[in-house]
């Protein structure tokens, strides 16, 4: 095992397009770290620079105490595992398996104890005399992970590994992937578009954007404390709700006010989030989770304080355990190119919606034992400690540590 330290690292392609801008990034040894962004942001580029796959146009890669810049894939005891499976058809699953250890000539007997260990923490024991075509793509996706556990690498790459599988399975494959990283240990940089993936699988997540890093965390503190429009918009799904407010302060202490609502802003904030007393008077972006809602009715009393405001139901998306109440506000949506690039990411369908008038559609995820229905008005309650604010024009959320200095 070993740690991947990124230093300054760009990609240029031709014509001067910059897929990955000064990317500096340090991997820990046994982590379990997840590249995530919309497509064209540069995280696979980034893979397969670690990988060996793509030249690095500068800065300098590191595996372990090696700097891996000009060695070749073979080199640099990597493994890697692609979204299209790449085995052996005229193989069967034993021969995949063995095929790289074969070609280092590795004993007869050690191939063989390497081969059926895979197979049984993978559960492929059962299939070792067949062959990819006969096999489902969830079983091939697990030959080719067996084929890299089999390499006893320093480190596992895995490119968007589980993108080719239905919803359930892929579900089913990143408990398998837990698991396996809990076993065994092994440095793993994966890469994914999908934010729900990036959140449920890495110890730590790296957001990139256009080639340049946005943020690396714990995918709680990513939701909790994004550092930007960007990230606040892209990591959640259902993804922020966002509107252009104004920071104020009356008798009855701070607030925020929008689209006629006005929300109580808590003391312990301002605290929690240094330089946000110089924005009274002033116009921020308000961010909102819509998990910080809830039905009152619903909420049963276990929301004492919680604001309460009243809005009308356009839509519900009803999920069982909970429902998603999207409702009309009347403002303007945010025209940042931050939360623009974020929902051109996102996977919600939102904007689908058609719009009445100039105004804003929110999310807002309530308790399942709400009876609300599409077209009826619901108190909702607000949990006001978890509001978001931005600068309405770098972006950068006021009062975050990393944003400081900035």
């Amino acid at each position: 095992m070993a740690s991947i330290v990124l230093s300054k690292v760009d990609k240029i392609y031709a014509g001067g397009v910059k897929a990955v801008d000064g990317l500096d990034l340090e991997i820990r040894d046994g982590e379990f770290m997840v590249l995530v962004g919309p497509s064209g942001c540069g995280k696979s580029t980034a893979l397969r620079m670690i990988a060996g796959l793509e030249d690095i146009s500068g800065g300098e890669i590191a595996i372990g105490d090696r700097v891996v810049n000009h060695l070749p894939p073979k080199d640099r005891d990597i493994a890697m595992v692609f979204q299209n499976y790449a085995l052996y058809p005229h193989m069967t699953v034993e021969e995949n398996l063995a095929f790289g250890l074969k070609l280092r000539k590795m004993p007869k007997a050690e191939i063989s104890k390497r081969v059926n260990e895979a197979a049984k923490m993978l559960g492929l024991e059962q299939y070792l005399k067949r062959k990819p075509a006969a096999l489902s793509g969830g079983q091939r996706q697990r030959v080719a992970m067996g084929r890299a556990i089999v390499r006893e690498p320093q480190a596992f790459l895995m490119d968007e590994p589980l993108s080719n599988l239905d919803a359930k399975l892929r579900v089913s494959m990143r408990a398998s992937l837990n698991t396996l990283h809990e076993r065994l240990g092994v440095t793993t940089v994966y890469v994914t578009h999908d934010q729900v993936e990036a959140m449920t699988l890495g110890d730590r997540v790296c957001v990139l954007r256009d080639g340049l890093l946005q943020q690396v965390d714990t995918p709680q503190n990513l939701f909790d404390k994004p550092v930007n429009l960007f990230v606040a918009g892209f990591m959640g799904s259902p993804s922020m709700n966002f509107v252009n407010a104004e920071l104020v302060r009356g008798d009855g202490g701070a607030a925020v006010s929008f689209a006629g609502f006005k929300l109580p802003v808590p003391n312990e904030t301002f605290t929690e989030k240094p330089g946000l007393d110089q924005w009274i008077g002033k116009q921020i972006i308000l961010g909102i989770r819509p998990s910080d809602f809830d039905d009152s009715v619903a909420a049963n009393g276990s929301a004492g304080g919680w604001t309460r405001l009243q809005v009308r139901a356009e839509v519900t998306e009803e999920l069982g355990s909970e429902i998603n109440v999207l409702f009309l506000i009347d403002a303007p949506p945010v025209q940042h190119q931050d939360t623009v690039a974020a929902a051109d990411a996102g996977d919600d369908e939102e904007a689908a919606l058609p719009l009445v008038g100039d105004k804003s559609l929110w999310t807002a995820r309530v308790n399942s034992r709400s009876h609300v229905r599409p077209g009826q008005n619901i108190e909702l309650v607000v949990d006001t400690h978890n509001l978001h604010f931005f600068d309405p024009v770098s972006g950068l959320a006021i009062g975050h540590h990393a944003n400081a200095r900035v």
